[in-house]
């Protein structure tokens, strides 16, 4: 008992973080009906100007200038403090503006990619302005002098306030949502928007408050927490961003004390289950802590999601459209042809970047199938490709399975772990789900990929997979020269061609029209006779199976396998580019291959300009935004349209010559 007290305690410094980001959250979400993601950057980036601050500079958030001001002697932290406050204020005003006040009545999926794309540009900006302190140490706010909680138990004291603090604040916060005339509006502006405007108040108004105030509150906490954790952008905006986001799900997104009751208790669990490892050895040596909420979300959906959504969702915003696929020979010919071109005729490096476009096309079809045709939202997309990579190099080297039949046995794993995350599916939709399949990602990501008993040692070169041959003929790459035989660019080429074929005949037969059904109207589709369980079980399958065979490519395209290429993050960043390119279609699929990270299209910019391939990630991030915004049907749509508009236009300036008109012919008999 005296050792599960000492790490109880330990851990309050990061259950009290934990605390403030889901508190937050819930506060952002009846502000802005979006869960912020980039909720942890914000404090972030608060905590870093604090930082900053106290050894006398200010930083500078805009890629381009100079990363701080230099304001020559230390500031003090009673005005440091405010001043990072004052930050993280405006810069969720500013973001609540911008953008996610324009997306207020859009569908939750188109919410939630917004989301995501900021989180990308500003994990980025980040990374590179908080390079040299990473290490740095600010002097606490909080006491820190040793506590004695009973015999052989002394724990720092500032852990202990800082949890103290976060519950007097949402304590506070939930008096005044309750008790306040403010409070009350913005609860009724979260509950019914339409009907609190026709009272006379305003949504967006009393919504950017609910965000600023979500934003600052979790500032405090992170502000409070800078000398306990090390300044690490990664660490702060997902590592405690994912418990925060289980104990928001608990929640219901509404509920501040729920929220804080069920973060305090997974920190405390994540806590003490360095102790349980000890008493209990069946306990999974890594990853378990991590998992941890996602069984906590699992529970809660299980007592309270429902079957299907009520008459209310009805009255959202559609999806983008999802148009008949009608592919020309014309079309196919020159996609293809020029695809072959590159990986043929073009040096080592187009090639390279080629085939990373090329793989890239097959995840942006996987998300095609899931959101595009299903209307489902998944964020972990790449740790199913993960599960296929890893499988292949099992079922490869120890097994002896041969080519082509282990990548296939692979992409099937991955599909029927897709089956398996797909039962929550059954009962929750839209924003929780696709929380829960970012904490599932994370969780197969530290459970299996870090596991060296399952997926082998990184420092020894990672999860080993041979070439792939085909009789005589061998496919693969010859590695340490990357791009430089053609023939697996071709290879990989084929595959997703075939695949692109299949999503386009799945659009066409009867399980794709049943689908689409589904993303309209659940309880339509029940009603005439579709099973909406079966389906979304089958919807998840495909999906999934389809980004397993991306992640065989990848592993056929490395060799070595590790989980640096499957994370949270890289999940999260193929979302926003299959968004860009085009969720609905297979020629948005396409699009988003060229305009992937290391692709055709950046490394093509990356010719012109050194410096731009530092900043791709920021650039997606960016984009992703401005076509939520601007082009939800994503850039393939829109290019399409433009170009239709055009032709119209051109069309209409033509002169036209006046027929003749027969005046024997003129009277048309009634």
């Amino acid at each position: 008992m005296t050792d599960y007290l000492f790490y109880l305690f330990s851990g309050t410094g990061a259950s009290a973080i934990i605390a403030g980001l889901a508190v937050g959250l819930v506060l952002t979400y009846q502000g802005s009906m979006t869960v912020s993601f980039f909720h942890g950057a914000t404090a972030t980036w608060a905590a870093f100007t604090f930082a900053e601050l106290r050894r006398g500079d200010f930083p500078l958030p805009v890629p381009g200038l100079p990363p701080r001001i230099s304001l020559g002697d230390e500031i003090p932290s009673i005005v440091a403090f405010p001043v990072a406050l004052l930050v993280a204020g405006l810069l969720a005003w500013g973001l609540d503006a911008a953008i996610f006040r324009r997306l207020r009545h859009a569908p939750e999926l188109t919410r939630l990619v917004a989301g995501v794309g900021v989180l990308v540009a500003a994990l980025s900006v980040l990374d590179r302005r908080m390079a040299d302190v990473r290490t740095l140490r600010t002097p606490s706010i909080l006491p820190r002098e040793p506590v004695t909680i009973i015999d052989d138990v002394t724990v720092p004291r500032d852990g202990i306030w800082l949890v103290l603090v976060v519950v007097l604040m949402a304590g506070a916060l939930w008096w005044a949502s309750r008790s306040t005339l403010t409070g009350l509006r913005i609860r009724a502006v979260a509950e019914n928007d339409k009907a609190a405007q026709l009272m006379g108040l305003s949504p967006r108004r009393l919504g950017s408050l609910g965000v600023v105030a979500g934003s600052v509150a979790t500032a405090v906490v992170v502000v409070l927490a800078t000398p306990m954790i090390p300044m690490n952008p990664t660490t702060i905006s997902l590592g405690y961003l994912v418990p925060a986001l289980g104990a928001a799900v608990v929640a219901r997104m509404r509920s501040i004390p729920v929220a804080t009751l069920a973060a305090l208790a997974i920190g405390s669990a994540q806590s003490c289950y360095t102790q349980l490892q000890f008493d209990w050895s069946w306990l999974p040596a890594s990853g378990g802590r991590e998992a941890l909420p996602l069984l906590v979300v699992i529970v809660a959906v299980a007592a309270g999601g429902v079957r299907l959504p009520d008459r209310r969702s009805a009255l959202v915003a559609p999806l983008p459209p999802v148009p008949p696929a009608r592919p020309t020979l014309a079309a196919t010919t020159i996609v293809v042809g020029t695809a072959v071109l590159g990986l043929t005729a073009l040096g080592p490096l187009w090639r390279t970047a080629m085939l990373t476009s090329v793989i890239a096309v097959m995840f942006a079809l996987s998300f095609v199938v899931l959101t595009g045709m299903g209307g489902q939202a998944s964020l972990a997309q790449l740790a199913f490709a993960g599960v296929a990579g890893f499988s292949l190099s099992k079922f490869a080297t120890d097994a002896g399975i041969a080519f082509p039949l282990a990548p296939l046995l692979a992409a099937t794993v991955a599909g029927l772990l897709g089956m398996i995350v797909a039962l929550p599916a059954l009962r929750i939709r839209g924003t929780e789900l696709a929380v829960i399949t970012f904490v599932a990602g994370i969780a197969i990501t530290e459970l299996v990929f870090k596991n060296p008993d399952l997926v082998g040692d990184a420092s020894t070169g990672g999860a080993p997979v041979p070439n792939p041959r085909l009789g005589p003929w061998d496919l693969g790459l010859v590695y340490g020269t990357s791009s430089s035989r053609p023939v697996f660019g071709l290879f990989a080429l084929g595959v997703v061609t075939l695949a692109a074929f299949m999503v386009i005949n799945l659009r066409r037969n009867s399980t794709g029209r049943r689908l689409l059904a589904l993303r309209s109207s659940e309880r339509a589709a029940a009603a005439c006779g579709v099973d909406v369980a079966r389906h979304k079980i089958v919807l998840y399958g495909i999906s999934a199976f389809l980004a397993g065979l991306g992640g065989c490519l990848l592993a056929y395209r490395f060799g070595n396998l590790s989980e640096a290429s499957f994370g949270p993050f890289a999940s999260l960043t193929a979302l926003t580019v299959a968004y860009i390119g085009g969720i609905a279609t297979v020629s948005g699929a396409i699009t988003a291959g060229a305009l992937a990270a290391s692709g055709v299209v950046f490394f093509a910019i990356s010719q012109v300009s050194s410096s731009s391939g530092r900043w791709d990630v920021f650039v997606g991030g960016v984009l992703v935004v401005v076509v939520v915004v601007r082009a939800p049907d994503g850039l393939a749509r829109r290019m399409a349209r433009i170009g239709r508009e055009r032709s119209r236009g051109l069309r209409a300036r033509r002169p036209r010559v006046a027929p003749r008109i027969d005046a024997e012919v003129t009277r048309v008999p009634r």
